[in-house]
């Protein structure tokens, strides 16, 4: 059976119609039976998802009444001041966490002025007079541009191809 119930039920219902006009009343009934099988399975069905949408509306109540019974709580009870720990309990707070320049910086190390600081020596730390000069490339030389060809297509010219779809010249 394909459709909705609702849609199975007027099917079993005209069926058990036409065969009581056709005077069957055997099958009649049993068209009778089948709609009314699935009239209670309808209405089964309906109840059971009644019953689903009014717990689910009576726990979004629920929810809904909590938060506002705890937002009314915040807004009546002031917030209490921090109790002083005892000097053994506090933990103090890392300065980064506040203020990133209030944290400890670290040193700035000399690498010049060290002899060996267990690093190792790369071209962009060297001081730049020590650096040698770059060779100079010499200048490029241009080659003469080849000069423009006339068009090949003048009059006397037999290299020249006829064009295509223009008739031939007769000897």
């Amino acid at each position: 059976m394909r459709g909705t119930p609702q849609q199975i039920i007027d099917k079993y219902t005209q069926l058990a119609r036409d065969a009581q006009l056709s005077n069957d009343r055997v099958a009649a009934e049993n068209f009778q039976q089948h709609a009314e099988h699935y009239t209670r399975l309808l209405g089964e069905a309906t109840r059971e998802a009644e019953a689903r949408r009014e717990q689910q509306e009576a726990q979004q109540r629920d929810r809904q009444q909590q938060n506002q019974q705890a937002r009314e709580q915040q807004q009546r009870a002031p917030e209490p001041e921090p109790q002083p720990q005892p000097e053994a309990q506090q933990q103090p707070k890392p300065a980064a966490f506040d203020d990133p320049g209030a944290a400890p910086q670290p040193d700035i190390i000399d690498a010049a002025g060290e002899a060996d600081s267990g690093l190792v020596e790369t071209p962009e730390s060297r001081p730049v007079e020590d650096a040698a000069p770059a060779p100079e490339k010499p200048a490029r030389q241009r080659r003469p541009r080849k000069p423009k060809q006339p068009p090949a297509a003048e009059a006397g010219d037999e290299t020249s191809k006829p064009e295509e779809g223009a008739p031939e010249a007769a000897e």
